[in-house]
């Protein structure tokens, strides 16, 4: 699968992400601090991978920054994005079952190397709900304005 991913800081947790993507068979699609010559800044690096998944150059992205918070904000704000803060495996597993994430936010500052290990497996082992109320709040999320 490739995965969109975007830092805005080099960091432990950052090289850790591209050992652990690419350990479980994934292809990353670095942006930001990752990528020489792009610029590095929170928005424009979850921009930037938020687009690739919106238009299909990548099947999901990976957004982090120092809280986490600023990259999913970026990411949502990308048409066909639902990117999810997530801090540990279980909030990552609902985040793809019950909200169809397809971009995960992490912070830089609050996730450990072996708690980002938990939550990636979390999100890879979610899967999107067929169940017909979520799948109806998933629709429903394109029809707000």
């Amino acid at each position: 699968m490739r995965i969109a991913v975007a830092v805005d800081e080099r960091t432990g947790v950052a090289d850790a992400l591209m050992r652990e993507l690419e350990r479980r068979g994934h292809e990353p699609v670095p942006h930001g601090a990752l990528a020489p010559g792009e610029r590095g800044d929170w928005a424009w690096a979850s921009e930037a991978a938020a687009r690739d998944v919106a238009e299909g150059n990548a099947d999901q992205g990976v957004v982090c920054c120092w809280t986490g918070t600023g990259a999913s904000i970026a990411a949502n704000k990308v048409p066909g994005i639902r990117a999810a803060l997530c801090c540990d495996a279980e909030t990552a597993r609902g985040a793809r079952r019950w909200n169809d994430a397809n971009v995960l936010a992490l912070s830089l500052r609050g996730t450990s190397e072996a708690v980002l290990a938990e939550i990636l497996e979390g999100w890879f082992e979610g899967a999107p709900s067929d169940e017909h109320d979520d799948v109806a709040n998933i629709r429903h999320l394109d029809e707000i304005a």
